[in-house]
C-alpha cells in the first residue's frame, strides 16, 4: 500500500492506479484500495471508469451512502455540476432512513471541502437521532465559514452536554478570542455566555467565562465568576480563587488585594490564610509609597502577634527582613531578623534560605565578603539543588559589584551550564557584558561604572544609577558599553515613571547599535512601552512587526508575533 500510497503522491497516477488495482483485487472488501483507484481513475480523467466502479459498488453494499458523495464528486470534476448537486442531495436524504450514517457522509463532504453540504449531514443527523452528538464537527466547520457565533453555541452546547469536552473545547474556541475586551468574537462569546447562565446557572458558564475575563485581564470580573462558582461548590473550589489571586498579582495589584482579602476571610485553614496575608503585604509593597510603609510592618507585627515567630510563619520572616531591608532602607534591622531565625533548628533547606536571604541584605549594606561567606554556605548545605546554583550567581553578581570581574567570570562560567535555564541565560548575559566591556579598555573604567550604576539600582537607589549611567553615556560614546548603558538606564527611566525619556533611549539603541546584541530587547521594550504605557498601539505594533521580521531568532520573537498579531486583530494563538 504505501507503494502505490507514494506513486499516488508523486503524480505518477499510472502506476498508483495499477497498484491500487492489485491490492483492490486481492482484498475487494478494503475502501482504502477502492479510493485509491477511484482517485486514480479521476486524476487520469478517466470519469467513466470510476462512475461504473462507484455505481458498481453502490448497487452491491447497503451500508456505504458516502458513495453517493463520491459519485457526486465524480460528476463536478467534469462540471457537470446540476448531476453532482442531484446526488449530494441524495447522500443527504439518505440519513433520513439510516440517521447514524449522518456522520461518515458528513466526513465524505469534508474531505472535498463541501462545507455546507456537511454541515447539512451533520445537522440532519441530530435532529433525526437526539442521541448524536455532533456539536465539535459543526462548531468546527462553523469557525471554518468564519461563522463565529454558530460556533460559539455549538461548542457551549457541547460542553453543557459533557463537561469533560472543557479543555478541548477551550483550545479551539480560544483560537478566535484575543486580548481586547471589544473584540467582536470576545463580545458575542460574552454575550452567548451570559444568555446561557440566566437559562441555566451551571458554574461551566462561570468558568468559562471566568476564562474569558482572566484572557482579557479584566480580573476583578473573573473574581466575580469565581466566587459564583465557590458558592455553589459549597466552598470546595477555593484553589481556582487562589490561582486567581496568581494571575492578578502581577496584571492588576487592585484586584489582587480584593481577591487575598477574601481569601483571608474564607480560607479553609489558618495556612492558607496566613499565606494569603503574605501574599498581600507583598502586593501592597510593590503600589505602596514611602508614607505607606507603616501600617505595612504594622501589619506584619500584628501577624506575628498572632502566629508567632517559629517555623510556621519562616516565609513570613524572610519577606519581613526584605521589607525592612530593601524597602525600609534599615538593612541591620532586617539582618536581626535573620540572625535570631539562624538560632533555631531550622534544617538545611530552612537554614540555606535564610542565609540567602541574608547575604542579599550584606550586599546591600555593601558588606561584600560577609556575603560571599554565606552564598558559599548556602551551596554546601543543598549543593544538588538550584539554590545552591542559584547562590554560585550571587557569588558572580557580588564579585563583579566589587569589580573583581575575573572571579565573577571564572564563576559565571560553570553556571552557563547550569540545569535551570533561566540562571544558565543570567549567567551567559552578565558573562557577555563583562568579556564584551573588557578588550578596549584595559582599566575597565566604564565597566566597573556600570557595575556600580548596577549595585545603585539593586539598592533601590534610582536616580544615583541614572546619573551614573549618564556619566559613562557622557565620557563613554561610540564605546561598546554604550548600548548597554542606554538600556539599563531606560528601565530605570521607566521604573522612576520618565516613560518619554525611556522611549528616547531605545529609539537611541535602535538608531546607533540596531545591529547589536541589544537591538531585538530595544525594539520589543520599546513594543512594550507604547502597548502599556503610552498608549500608542500603532507604534506597538510597528515595533513588534520589526521584531518578526528582523530578529527570528529573538527570545522575544513568540512573544512578539503574538502581540503583533493581536494588536492587527487576528485570533490569539
Amino acid at each position: 500500500m504505501e507503494l502505490a500510497k507514494n506513486y499516488f503522491e508523486q503524480g505518477q497516477y499510472e502506476k498508483s492506479l495499477s497498484s491500487y488495482e492489485k491490492l483492490y483485487a486481492e482484498n475487494p472488501h478494503n475502501a482504502t484500495y477502492f479510493m485509491g483507484v477511484i482517485s486514480s481513475h479521476q486524476q487520469l480523467e478517466n470519469f467513466s471508469d470510476a462512475e461504473k466502479l462507484l455505481l458498481e459498488r453502490l448497487n452491491n453494499t447497503a451500508n456505504a451512502p458516502g458513495l453517493l458523495v463520491e459519485l457526486g464528486h465524480n460528476y463536478e470534476l467534469q462540471e457537470q455540476d446540476e448531476k453532482a448537486a442531484r446526488y449530494y442531495e441524495e447522500a443527504i436524504n439518505a440519513i433520513e432512513s439510516r440517521p447514524n450514517y449522518a456522520f461518515s457522509i458528513a466526513q465524505s463532504f469534508e474531505r472535498y471541502s463541501l462545507l455546507e453540504m456537511a454541515i447539512k449531514a451533520y445537522e440532519k443527523g441530530m435532529s433525526l437521532n437526539p442521541d448524536t452528538n455532533y456539536n465539535i464537527q459543526l462548531a468546527r466547520l462553523y469557525g471554518e465559514q468564519g461563522e463565529v457565533e454558530k460556533m460559539f453555541s455549538n461548542y457551549i452546547d457541547l460542553v453543557g452536554t459533557n463537561p469533560a469536552f472543557l479543555p478541548t473545547v477551550r483550545r479551539m474556541y480560544g483560537q478566535f478570542l484575543t486580548e481586547d475586551p471589544n473584540n467582536e468574537a470576545n463580545l458575542l462569546f460574552r454575550k452567548l455566555l451570559l444568555k446561557k447562565l440566566r437559562e441555566n446557572p451551571d458554574t461551566l458558564y462561570n468558568e468559562m467565562l471566568s476564562g474569558l475575563f482572566m484572557q482579557q485581564k479584566e480580573f476583578k470580573k473573573a473574581f466575580l465568576q469565581e466566587k459564583a462558582i465557590y458558592l455553589r461548590s459549597g466552598g470546595e473550589q477555593i484553589g481556582r480563587i487562589i490561582q486567581l489571586a496568581f494571575m492578578a498579582k502581577e496584571e492588576d495589584p487592585e484586584a489582587a488585594v480584593e481577591i487575598l482579602d477574601f481569601l483571608i476571610e474564607k480560607g479553609p485553614s489558618e495556612e492558607l490564610r496566613l499565606q494569603a496575608h503574605q501574599m498581600k503585604l507583598s502586593v501592597l509593597q510593590q503600589e505602596s509609597k514611602f508614607q505607606g510603609y507603616d501600617a505595612i510592618e504594622a501589619a506584619y507585627l500584628e501577624l506575628f502577634k498572632k502566629y508567632g515567630k517559629g517555623l510556621q510563619t519562616l516565609e513570613l520572616q524572610l519577606d519581613f527582613a526584605r521589607f525592612l531591608a530593601f524597602k525600609r532602607d534599615e538593612p541591620q534591622q532586617g539582618a536581626e531578623v535573620l540572625n535570631a531565625l539562624l538560632e533555631q533548628n531550622l534544617g538545611k533547606f530552612r537554614e540555606a534560605a535564610v542565609k540567602m536571604t541574608l547575604a542579599d541584605i550584606l550586599v546591600l549594606d555593601e558588606m561584600f565578603n560577609q556575603a560571599l561567606i554565606y552564598y558559599s554556605q548556602v551551596q554546601k548545605l543543598v549543593e544538588n539543588d538550584v539554590m545552591a546554583q542559584n547562590a554560585r550567581y550571587k557569588v558572580a553578581q557580588t564579585s563583579y559589584y566589587k569589580g573583581d570581574f575575573k572571579w565573577a567570570t571564572t564563576q559565571l562560567d560553570v553556571l552557563k551550564s547550569s540545569t535551570s535555564q533561566l540562571i544558565a541565560n543570567d549567567a551567559m548575559e552578565l558573562s557577555l557584558l563583562i568579556s564584551d566591556n573588557s578588550g578596549e579598555d584595559s582599566l575597565q573604567t566604564a565597566l566597573k561604572l556600570f557595575a556600580k550604576a548596577d549595585l545603585l539600582a539593586f539598592q533601590n537607589k534610582n536616580q544615583e544609577a541614572i546619573e551614573m549611567l549618564e556619566e559613562i553615556l557622557q565620557n563613554h560614546k561610540a564605546e561598546e558599553i554604550e548600548d548597554e548603558a542606554l538600556l539599563k538606564q531606560a528601565q530605570l527611566f521607566e521604573e522612576t515613571g520618565n516613560l518619554l525619556e525611556a522611549e528616547e533611549n531605545y529609539l537611541k539603541i535602535i538608531r546607533l547599535h540596531k545591529n547589536g546584541i541589544l537591538g531585538d530587547n530595544a525594539h520589543y521594550r520599546l513594543a512594550e512601552l507604547y502597548a502599556n504605557d503610552l498608549n500608542e498601539p500603532e507604534k506597538a505594533k510597528e515595533f513588534y512587526e520589526k521584531i518578526v521580521f528582523n530578529y527570528a531568532d529573538s527570545i522575544y520573537f513568540v512573544e512578539s508575533r503574538r502581540k503583533f498579531r493581536a494588536l492587527r486583530g487576528d485570533a490569539v494563538e
